[in-house]
């Protein structure tokens, strides 16, 4: 069935490419831009006043408009004020627009040929609320929850659209074209910590969800997060945060050049953070550091291409005072919800990273991008889920360790054509990434002392990819088709002594060696009744990859897990200042990723291969515009996961979310005052595949207020307003206790932080 679907995707792109270059038509080119920072806007929407023409700008802000001398457009985008051009001759248009306030009476809805459904919710949310952490840049899109359970410093959980993601398996996440998400990861498949990226130099976010975009790859199951960082500043600033448990953030961002310099293109600018906090009221305090730096630099070269190049990196440690058993509290081995059982507990993590992107435009609407990317990543993690269970002498405490260089290259070309008011764009892109991991580790440890290897190797990974795109925007329809293909090569060699027979038995007379290759079709389409409604079908094909360790331990079996998804939704403006988009979804997957406990038979660390599963649901987010300054949220995100090869009644997915919502008001008044209130909400959840344990849930609101002038800014934020008490994170595990004698199957869980102030104070020159 895929074979023929493939087939017919190939013939429907070949004959839309013919099609395109059949036909021929008068247009117009224009560039839209940042009147302040010059940068190019992306989703500007471009239309012919006479004629009802519109047109989306590209990444570029490029667009192409069928004209007659003598029309006017109208641009217009979330967050600037609209202008209107008159068209008198046919040359190439230059259109500054200046920020200005957001009005959802602005909004219109079109035909993106990029498939962004969504970026009117992110234009919007970025927008008016603010990220107060690196966390909250996750948290910005709705029905995504996280949740951090080893200490600040760990990559935080992700769950979306009925998925226990872990740490990343089934989440792409990217920032500036660099993939966060790391194969093969000690501590789990996919693991993506973000926390290299500092939130205020972020300008832009584009998320989807579903398996349904060409360009992205492995893990993009559940859907993707991509992140742009700013090219320029407007105006360099020093920040201070301080808060309670010894909460103190300290943040600097500074123009290099000057403003000739970004009038004739050029920019630089460095950032960086250093951030301390104990995380809570633990018993063990945190300790958490994190200190971070970022530059960037772009310039033109010549006259048609842009040369960016950016370099960044992370050094973070911490202390966790690990998942509590509820026994533990309630038979009083711990006086509280705070403590501590196995002190050593903590990691340390690093990561440098640079990029260099080369972008051209060719002329007759033809651009190519070239990306070279590297990144050097080390992470050392000891935990202890169990305690006495697997080793009743020494403990259960164990090290996870990875060392690694990554490299990789993004390419594509792309072009836009617009033929008698139909717009053709192409896109042919390319890409690898190579992993070199040493050491890939799991020892068994005692007090943070090395006892013997559970797991110790060399891991390379490499990825090679290509895909093919053709979105058709005619009239009120858009059809989109594309075709990606992945190759994977898996090599670990096992390093671990016969004498640490856990770590040598599995790998023992396995070749080291396995590849596989998987094409990902997808078909999309759209069709936009007025600048009110539209609806939309999406259907794809994605994946994600598995751990080279489990690769060569199963000899190959199950390499790159597919899975099959189709969304259908609509975007709507019921009323000038209320939007909508809503979808009914349904997603298939030939394996599921789960959370496991057993140190001994897992290759691959905690993250473990499971058997099939389904999963349907609907998404509904609501953006409302109340007053000129007042601004209303919602999002609910329902869903259903079930395993499909399990017995009923065995059939749930361990911690999988199946009632997410959050919602908010945000206030932004002329005299500088402005802020939000909002609430998150997870409803309890199976905690195994039985649901006789629960992962419970819980209902937190957060509330932020600031006085922002044009030199400076003061503001409060609250976190747990109401106090309430709940759990962050949960698990399923069998534990024993030192002083029990037999091992106990419960929930384990880390306690959510309490009413959590912090005040900043900013200064912008």
């Amino acid at each position: 069935m895929n074979s023929t679907f493939t087939k017919i995707l190939l013939i429907i792109i070949t004959i839309v490419g013919y099609a395109g270059a059949a036909m021929g038509a008068v247009s117009i080119k224009g560039k839209v831009f940042d009147i302040v920072t010059h940068d190019p806007i992306e989703d500007a929407i471009v239309t012919d006043e006479k004629s009802g023409n519109i047109e989306v700008t590209d990444k570029s802000g490029n667009f192409i408009l069928d004209y007659v001398k003598g029309d006017t457009l109208l641009i217009s985008v979330i967050g600037y004020k609209s202008q209107q051009v008159s068209i008198e001759t046919g040359k190439p248009l230059s259109i500054a627009l200046e920020r200005g306030a957001i009005t959802l009476k602005d909004v219109t809805i079109v035909n993106s040929a990029t498939l962004k459904t969504y970026s009117t919710l992110s234009s919007l949310d970025l927008d008016m609320q603010p990220v107060k952490s690196a966390q909250d840049l996750l948290r910005l899109v709705p029905g995504l929850f996280i949740a951090q359970h080893q200490g600040g410093g760990k990559a935080e959980q992700i769950f979306l659209r009925g998925f226990d993601a872990d740490h990343g398996t089934d989440v792409n996440v990217s920032v500036d074209g660099m993939p966060v998400n790391m194969v093969s990861h000690a501590h789990g498949q996919g693991y993506a910590d973000l926390h290299f990226l500092i939130p205020e130099t972020v300008s832009g976010y584009d998320f989807g969800k579903g398996p349904y975009y060409t360009d992205k790859g492995d893990f993009t199951t559940a859907g993707f997060v991509a992140y742009n960082t700013k090219s320029t500043l407007d105006q360099s600033m020093v920040k201070v945060e301080a808060g309670q448990y010894n909460t103190l953030r300290m943040l600097a961002m500074i123009n290099l050049l000057s403003e000739k310099a970004k009038k004739r293109g050029t920019n630089a600018y460095i950032a960086g953070e250093r951030l301390y906090s104990n995380g809570g009221p633990f018993a063990l305090p945190e300790h958490f550091t994190r200190y971070n730096v970022f530059g960037k630099f772009n310039t033109k070269v010549g006259s048609n291409s842009k040369l960016t190049a950016e370099v960044s990196t992370l050094a973070s440690g911490w202390r966790a005072s690990g998942e509590i058993p509820n026994r533990a509290v309630s038979e009083g081995y711990i006086p509280n919800r705070f403590g501590a059982l196995d002190t050593p507990q903590g990691g340390y993590t690093t990561r440098t990273n640079a990029s260099v992107k080369l972008t051209t435009d060719f002329g007759n609407s033809w651009t190519m991008e070239n990306q070279l990317w590297y990144s050097h990543y080390f992470f050392n993690l000891i935990s202890n889920f169990t305690f006495f269970y697997y080793f009743p002498a020494t403990g259960d405490e164990f090290r996870q360790r990875d060392d690694r260089d990554v490299n990789g290259y993004n390419g594509k070309i792309y072009k836009m054509k617009v033929v008698n008011s139909t717009t053709f764009t192409t896109t042919i892109g390319e890409g690898f990434r190579y992993d070199n991991i040493y050491p890939s580790e799991l020892d068994h440890t005692e007090n943070g002392q090395f006892l013997s290897y559970l797991q110790y190797g060399r891991a390379k990974e490499l990825n090679v990819n290509g895909y093919f795109d053709e979105t058709v925007r005619m009239g009120k329809w858009l059809f989109n088709a594309g075709l990606r293909l992945d190759y994977f090569h898996f090599y670990y060699e096992n390093l671990a002594p016969a004498s640490d027979a856990f770590a040598s038995d599995i790998f023992t007379g396995v070749d080291p060696n396995a590849q596989k290759a998987i094409a990902s079709p997808k078909l999309n389409a759209e069709y936009t009744f007025n600048s009110k409604f539209q609806i939309y079908l999406k259907a794809g094909k994605g994946f994600h990859s598995n751990d080279a360790r489990v690769v060569i331990a199963n000899r190959g079996f199950e390499i790159l897990p597919a899975a099959y998804g189709a969304d259908l939704g609509v975007n709507w403006k019921p009323l000038p200042n209320l939007y909508i988009n809503t979808a009914i979804w349904y997603l298939y997957l030939q394996q599921e990723f789960t959370f496991g406990q057993d140190l001994i038979d897992q290759p691959g660390g905690p993250v473990s291969p499971g058997g099939k599963t389904v999963r349907e649901g609907i998404d509904f987010s609501a953006r409302y515009q109340l007053s000129k300054w007042l601004f209303a949220t919602f999002n609910i995100n329902p869903a259903k996961p079930r395993y499909i090869d399990s017995a009923t009644g065995h059939n749930y997915v361990p911690l999988a979310p199946t009632l997410t919502s959050t919602a908010g008001l945000d206030f932004r008044f002329k005299n500088g005052i402005n802020g939000g209130i909002s609430y998150r909400y997870l409803h309890n959840r199976a905690a195994n595949s039985t649901y006789s344990l629960t992962a419970l849930g819980y209902f937190i609101t957060d509330l932020s207020v600031n006085y922002t002038r044009k030199k400076y800014e003061v503001g409060l934020t609250i976190e747990n307003l109401f106090n309430q008490q709940w759990d962050e994170s949960q698990f399923e595990y069998t534990s024993r206790l030192y002083y029990e004698s037999k091992p106990v199957d419960e929930v384990s869980y880390t306690p959510g932080v309490p009413f959590f102030a912090k005040f900043h104070v900013s200064v912008f020159f």
